[in-house]
């Protein structure tokens, strides 16, 4: 697997950071804008408007590596964790969600097998979902059950020689995509064990509803999960974990991911409103990028951008590391997204009505980043932890 051939320049830098990226690192970065550049952005604001996933890139995504990129064997790429951010930045820069893609194949789904799960299931899974031929979501949030997750209502009850499981999950992306769902259960009978399970998606008793109406990440799929007794073999069930420390390691790998990925929209709105004012002529035939109020905006929003990409850097460096920890992640989450937001809606503003419409990628961006804030732990949920954290209270 590797990177299509295609020639494009690198965004603007302002501390330089790429002088610390690797010549891989680079390639990465420049090859993912390149065809996000090619083949996302021509096409991505009429699937948005139109509601739909473009399918027809799974190929090509799968082709340049990156889905499950920065896990090692198995076909993967085995990147580094930085060329994994770079990667998801530049597909943020794109569409939340054709990042939001990859992030779930990759962090929820191919993580999880390869973290906790068999050989067996490792070498039958894992190949097929990096060349993109199996796709897989991640079944843990429930209509009444988001932030608490130990709160799931979804059971499974050893059968003897079969698992049965029966509940209904809400908010899945890939959800009707999906070849196999990994689905998080309470084992009945148990004291408070939780398992993951690996359930073909043409399993009888398994139902994947699409979610419609959405204003945001309209071009992603979303799924509500139905399961009633839906019987799976024993083997189907990952070995290597039996509590919450799974679902929620795998959030943190998602959640570092999505620090990267919103750079990317965060770029895109900042690069389209500068145009915009540097062309914009108002007031005595002067651009409005040359008043004091428009610069200001500029400047804030420059110094936000920075300061993402360095704590985003910063993150990955500790993860190489083996040093980071969920508290980390749950910043660079809280931080970045916040930012990106507050961008796209100073952008926004900069574009006037014009930023209104699909003719430029700000609303769009700006709708998609509001479903960005809630999942993977909200904007709320992450400053509770990191409240925890430094009183060592726990809040919820």
């Amino acid at each position: 697997m590797g990177l299509l051939s295609y020639s494009v320049a690198i965004m603007p830098d302002f501390f330089e950071l790429s002088r610390h990226f690797t010549a891989e690192e680079r390639a990465v970065q420049t090859a993912v804008r390149a065809f996000v550049d090619a083949r996302v952005l021509p096409v991505v604001g009429d699937h948005f408007e139109k509601g739909t996933f473009p399918k027809d890139l799974i190929g090509e995504i799968a082709a340049m590596g990156l889905l499950g990129c920065n896990l090692h064997g198995y076909g993967c790429a085995g990147l580094s964790d930085v060329g994994y951010g770079l990667a998801m930045q530049e597909l943020e820069r794109g569409d939340s969600g054709i990042r939001s893609f990859a992030s779930v194949q990759g962090s929820l789904v191919m993580y999880p097998i390869f973290a906790f799960g068999s050989e067996e299931q490792k070498r039958c899974y894992l190949p097929e979902m990096a060349k993109g031929e199996i796709i897989g979501c991640f079944g843990l949030t429930e209509p009444d059950f988001g932030s608490n997750p130990a709160g799931m209502r979804t059971t499974a009850v050893d059968d003897g020689d079969t698992w049965v499981l029966n509940g209904t999950k809400r908010w899945i992306t890939n959800g009707n995509l999906a070849h196999v769902a990994l689905v998080w259960a309470k084992v009945s009978g148990s004291d408070g064990e939780m398992r993951g399970f690996l359930v073909p998606t043409d399993t009888n008793g398994f139902e994947a509803r699409s979610i419609h109406k959405k204003m945001s990440l309209r071009a992603s799929v979303t799924s509500e999960l139905i399961l009633e007794d839906v019987r799976i073999p024993k083997d189907a069930v990952l070995p290597g974990v039996k509590s919450m420390k799974g679902p929620l390691s795998c959030l943190t790998q998602a959640r570092f991911g999505i620090a990267w990925g919103v750079i990317g929209a965060a770029h895109a709105c900042f690069d389209c409103a500068l145009d915009h004012a540097q062309n914009r002529v108002q007031f005595a035939g002067k651009p409005i990028a040359s008043h004091q109020l428009v610069q200001a905006k500029f400047a804030e929003m420059l110094t936000q951008i920075s300061a993402s990409e360095l704590m985003a850097l910063e993150a990955a460096r500790l993860k190489a590391e083996g040093k980071l920890v969920p508290q980390h992640v749950s910043m660079i989450k809280r931080h970045n997204v916040r930012a990106a937001l507050d961008i796209a809606r100073v952008c926004r503003d900069i574009l006037g009505a014009s930023g209104i419409t699909l003719e430029y990628p700000i609303m769009r961006h700006l709708c998609n980043l509001e479903t960005v804030s809630t999942y993977e732990g909200t904007h709320d949920i992450q400053t509770l932890i990191l409240g925890q954290h430094v009183t060592g209270i726990p809040a919820y």
